[in-house]
C-alpha cells in the first residue's frame, strides 16, 4: 500500500507528533511531511523551527490552547482540517508530543475518516519520554517499577477520576496537565493510600530552554509548585524512580530556608 507521503497523493491529513519541543527529537518521517506540507495546522508551544521546516509558500494556522482559553473549540478544529482537505490541500496537524496520548488525535481521525478522506499518523516522542530522558527519570526499572501509567490532572470531576493502583510501591505515575491543580493531586493520591513520602518530580518545560527539573515528597507538591513557581508545560511524576533521575531536590532546601527564617 502507498505511503500518504507520496508527494503526488492530494487532498489529505497527515498527524504529525512534533515531540515535547526540541526539533532534534522530530522522527525523519515527521520532516518528511512537514515538507510536503501545503497547510499546517498547529498547537500552542510548537518551536518556530519546527514551524520553519514547512514550505516557505505553506500557510500556517495556529490553533493554540490555553488553560480556560481556546482560539477554537476541538469541532471547529475539526471542520477547518476537513474544509483545507476538501481544496486538495496536504494539510499536516502539527501536535505537541505525540497525537494519540492526550492529543485529542483520536477525534480528529474520526472527523477526517467520517468526511470520507485519507488521513494518516506520525507518532512524535510523548512529553513523559521527552522529558524523563532528558531528566535521566527512568520511568519503568528492573528494581523499582513495572508498570506505568498516564493520566490527565487537567480535567473536570478530577475528584472523582479513579486513579486508585496507579500510583504506589513498583508502579510509575506520569501526569499530564497537572500544574495548576497539584495540591488537589497530591490530596487525592494521599487519599487513596499513597505514602505523603512518595518521591515526586515536575519536569517544566523538558527540552526546550528554561527547563526545570525539580523533586520532593507527594505531602509538599502542591507547596513545591507554588513556591517555585513552576508553570506549564510541565508534567509531575510519581514514584521511586524520582529518586534515580538528576531532578534537583527542592524539599532539604526549602527546609534549610524556613530553619533560617525561624531560628
Amino acid at each position: 500500500m502507498a505511503t500518504l507521503l507520496d508527494p503526488h497523493a492530494r487532498g489529505r491529513v497527515i498527524l504529525v507528533g512534533a515531540g515535547p519541543g526540541d526539533p532534534g527529537l522530530l522522527t525523519v518521517r515527521a520532516v518528511e511531511a512537514l515538507k510536503s506540507a501545503d497547510i499546517v495546522v498547529h498547537d500552542g508551544l510548537i518551536d518556530p523551527r519546527v514551524l520553519d521546516l514547512a514550505p516557505a509558500a505553506a500557510q500556517r494556522i495556529s490553533v493554540a490552547k490555553r488553560r480556560a482559553r481556546h482560539t477554537l473549540p476541538q469541532e471547529s478544529i475539526n471542520a477547518l482540517i476537513v474544509a483545507h482537505v476538501k481544496t486538495g490541500a496536504i494539510v499536516v496537524r502539527l501536535k505537541g508530543g505525540d497525537p494519540f496520548i492526550f492529543g485529542r488525535g483520536g477525534e480528529e481521525v474520526e472527523a477526517v475518516r467520517a468526511a470520507g478522506l485519507p488521513v494518516e499518523v506520525i507518532p512524535g516522542v510523548s512529553a513523559a519520554l521527552g522529558c524523563a530522558a532528558e531528566a535521566m527519570l527512568p520511568l519503568t526499572h528492573r528494581d523499582y517499577s513495572s508498570a506505568v501509567s498516564f493520566v490527565a490532572g487537567q480535567c473536570k470531576g478530577l475528584a472523582d477520576q479513579d486513579w486508585s493502583g496507579l500510583a504506589g510501591k513498583g508502579r510509575t505515575l506520569v501526569i499530564y496537565m497537572g500544574v495548576a491543580t497539584a495540591a488537589d493531586i497530591a490530596d487525592k493520591l494521599m487519599r487513596d493510600g499513597v505514602a505523603p513520602d512518595m518521591p515526586v518530580a515536575t519536569l517544566e518545560r523538558g527540552t526546550l530552554a528554561g527547563a526545570r527539573a525539580l523533586r520532593t515528597l507527594l505531602a509538599d507538591l502542591g507547596a513545591m509548585v507554588e513556591r517555585e513557581k513552576v508553570a506549564s508545560p510541565a508534567i509531575i511524576v510519581v514514584g521511586e524512580v524520582v529518586d534515580l533521575s538528576d531532578a534537583h531536590e527542592r524539599l532539604g532546601r526549602w527546609a534549610t530556608v524556613a530553619e533560617g527564617t525561624f531560628a
